[in-house]
């Protein structure tokens, strides 16, 4: 019988699989794929493609009920990132690039939603704490073991094909203990939680939800192009990779910080905390030239972005603790909608200026954004709480 260390290894695992090389792999490799004759335009395209996969997996995952069903479509998933990664290795045409990067966000979703589901379920019949620090560690890993392999791949100055297929060769050997190590949920237990959602104003949900679509905004210009916007500058050449390995070991333990800050603080001011941290994170490179202050970015961008994603599926399911799943698909499409558009839009801005300063402002300014949404939310929760006790 697999126990519950098994069971954690294995969602870690797919973290390491689905989220750091299937999908952020491409971040460290952006620049080398541009060198080697990529259109700056079409690596925002791609990573565009990437999270419409993203959303689109997503959402067949939460439509999902049947936990057998959840358990075929994540193994599922975990092959689709091997094959995807295996892909980008042999392709060398646009359209095929752009369904390995949508595939690609298809696994995304089985290890985020589906492997997460599955975890909590099993600690639950285990009569254990459905807590997912072990498995969201692996999100932090995975970019730090992408960015290093890239780091030292691209001192035997291999192209991005050979790298490619060096990861594809990682991702299977990553595919057993996530394949082996998480059952299928044999009982559907799901809990009824008779608390009632807070009363809140209706305005609540609408600015909740444009929040996190600016949230979502300003965390994919900075998680896609890190790499490539070291690359434009002479002073900054040599961390990139580096950068984007720090970022990972920040993020690694974030969620398990942000959920005691928000034991302290509450939620939704510690969401408000991350959001701001975000922003400068986003914004320093551009205020302050040099490696420091952007080694130093994106540590803090490390330790901010895992803790906006965690915290607000917090508040989701503690607003609709008995249908927490409707808020949370809404939540995610927006999320994701911004992270289809912005890579976009950031790619073409830079093709403009020769430089990603003017990305890095438009979304620093969406963060800054979220920072006041979420500081009229603090009022309106204070306020409903108010009312409530009195």
């Amino acid at each position: 019988m697999l126990t519950s260390r098994t069971i954690l290894l294995a969602g870690f695992c797919s973290q390491l699989l689905c989220l750091g090389i299937a999908r952020f792999a491409y971040t460290p490799l952006l620049a080398l794929m541009q060198a080697e004759g990529l259109d700056p335009r079409w690596g925002g395209f791609l990573a565009s493609i990437n999270y419409a996969g993203y959303v689109t997996g997503a959402l067949i995952a939460i439509s999902l009920s049947n936990w057998r069903y959840k358990w075929r479509c994540y193994r599922f998933g975990l092959i689709l990132a091997v094959i995807s990664t295996f892909g980008m290795a042999v392709s060398h045409s646009l359209p095929a690039l752009a369904l390995w990067r949508f595939i690609a966000g298809l696994s995304a979703a089985a290890s985020m939603l589906l492997a997460s589901g599955l975890i909590m379920q099993h600690l639950r019949q285990r009569g254990l704490k459905p807590e997912l620090g072990l498995h969201f560690a692996g999100l932090g890993l995975g970019i730090v073991l992408v960015a290093f392999c890239s780091e030292l791949m691209s001192q035997y100055n291999l192209a991005s094909p050979s790298q490619w297929l060096l990861f594809a060769a990682l991702a299977f050997f990553l595919l057993v203990p996530a394949w082996l190590g998480l059952p299928v949920v044999e009982v559907a237990p799901g809990e009824k939680i008779s608390v009632n959602a807070e009363p809140l104003p209706r305005a609540f949900y609408p600015l909740f939800l444009l929040m996190y679509f600016c949230a979502g905004y300003g965390y994919v210009v900075s998680i896609t192009f890190l790499v490539a916007i070291a690359s434009t500058s002479a002073s900054l050449q040599q961390v990139g990779h580096w950068a984007f390995l720090l970022l990972g070991l920040a993020a690694a333990p974030s969620a398990i910080w942000w959920d005691q800050i928000a034991r302290r603080l509450g939620y939704l001011p510690s969401l408000r905390l991350a959001a701001f941290i975000n922003a400068v994170a986003i914004v320093l490179p551009v205020m302050v030239p040099g490696a420091a202050a952007f080694v130093i970015s994106a540590m803090l961008f490390g330790a901010s972005f895992i803790g906006c994603v965690s915290l607000v599926l917090t508040v989701a399911g503690r607003l609709m603790p008995e249908k927490p799943a409707r808020l949370m698909a809404i939540l995610t499409l927006c999320y994701g909608s911004a992270q289809i558009i912005a890579p976009s839009i950031s790619a073409l801005l830079a093709s403009a200026a020769g430089n990603y300063e003017s990305s890095l402002v438009v979304a620093a300014l969406m963060m800054v954004t979220a920072v006041v949404l979420l500081s009229r939310l603090v009022a309106m929760f204070d306020a409903a709480h108010w009312l409530r006790r009195h």
